[in-house]
């Protein structure tokens, strides 16, 4: 398993997922603050590169992208061209969603979603043109029940093939029934052997439903990486009566870095990925890893969360921007 070699990294469970920084408009809230007015190639690149220099500073080792967050690929490779001392990063993507905006933060539409095995083929081929065998985890994006990746043989066939090569195979999740999908992940095999290695969800204070789901998944060996754990951003700011803001006050801590800790606290915890757009951000968020919280502000945090089904039509709801 490529996750052994992150015990270790100076931040052994603390991740860099490049969605905010590899094209110009995502979902997380803030970002006209966080980013600058002109987003252009050459502005995102360098933020991106700036990111990533701060967290491998940190001690982050395991980064994270997709072949539709834009150019967030690209920009990695080039980051590891230029760092050839960053010989002990871990690096995982995603395929599945194809980037459609064309570098407009104003379009329509700035995925599609194609699960079918003619698109892995060629994203497969797109993401080693640029990783080339720095890819250490190859991941379906977003797999919800229906997805017909979860019964697709010759699919299954192909990515057993990409694991006989020395790639991680996994999936992500995504939307109400994370944990339906999580369920029906365990039980694909390939001539008897289970398919995936890696399970990367949604889970964080708002949203915890998948919690049990992804505890069976480390029970089964998998690897469990939680993605989105400030909630797109909703964690970052809390009215000050909020359980939040005062288990941050009582623990002198930044509310990002309560909410990341929360999460590191699960036992069933690989890696929890840091969405950061800047380097202030990223800083912040790799201090979770020392915040100590106890039983009892755990407690207290339980009840941010929402229902599972009211959760996902909110995120629905937030603009690209």
């Amino acid at each position: 398993m490529p996750f052994e070699r992150l015990v270790t990294a100076p931040l052994p469970r603390l991740g860099l997922g490049l969605a905010a920084v590899g094209r110009p408009a995502y979902i997380d809230l803030g970002r006209a603050a966080d980013l600058p007015a002109d987003r252009t190639v050459e502005a995102m690149r360098d933020r991106a590169h700036a990111v990533l220099d701060t967290a491998y500073a940190l001690g982050i080792r395991y980064f994270d992208a997709a072949r539709s967050y834009g150019l967030a690929e690209e920009f990695l490779a080039g980051w590891l061209d230029a760092h050839t001392e960053a010989a002990d990063v871990l690096i995982g993507s995603k395929w599945g969603y194809t980037y459609t905006a064309g570098w407009r933060a104003d379009a329509e539409v700035h995925e599609v979603k194609d699960h079918a095995a003619a698109t892995y083929d060629r994203q497969i081929a797109e993401t080693r043109a640029l990783l080339g065998d720095r890819l250490d985890l190859y991941q379906i994006h977003s797999v919800t029940p229906d997805s017909p990746a979860l019964a697709d043989r010759d699919l299954h066939a192909r990515l057993a093939r990409l694991s006989a090569d020395g790639v991680a195979v996994g999936l992500s999740t995504s939307g109400p029934l994370q944990a339906e999908a999580i369920r029906a992940a365990l039980k694909v095999t390939v001539d008897g052997r289970r398919l995936f290695s890696v399970v990367q969800a949604t889970y964080n204070l708002m949203e915890p439903s998948a919690g049990p789901a992804l505890a069976e998944a480390h029970d089964a060996g998998l690897t469990v990486i939680v993605k989105e754990a400030m909630a797109n951003g909703r964690l970052a700011t809390a009215d000050p009566d909020s359980p939040l803001a005062e288990v941050a006050a009582q623990t002198g801590a930044t509310l990002d870095a309560v909410a990341l800790a929360a999460v590191l606290r699960r036992p069933w915890v690989g890696v929890v990925l840091s969405g950061a757009a800047t380097t202030g951000q990223v800083t912040a968020n790799a201090r979770a890893a020392s915040v100590g919280l106890d039983a009892e502000q755990l407690a207290r945090l339980a009840a941010l969360a929402e229902p599972a089904p009211a959760y996902w039509r909110h995120r629905a709801e937030l603009p690209w921007s």
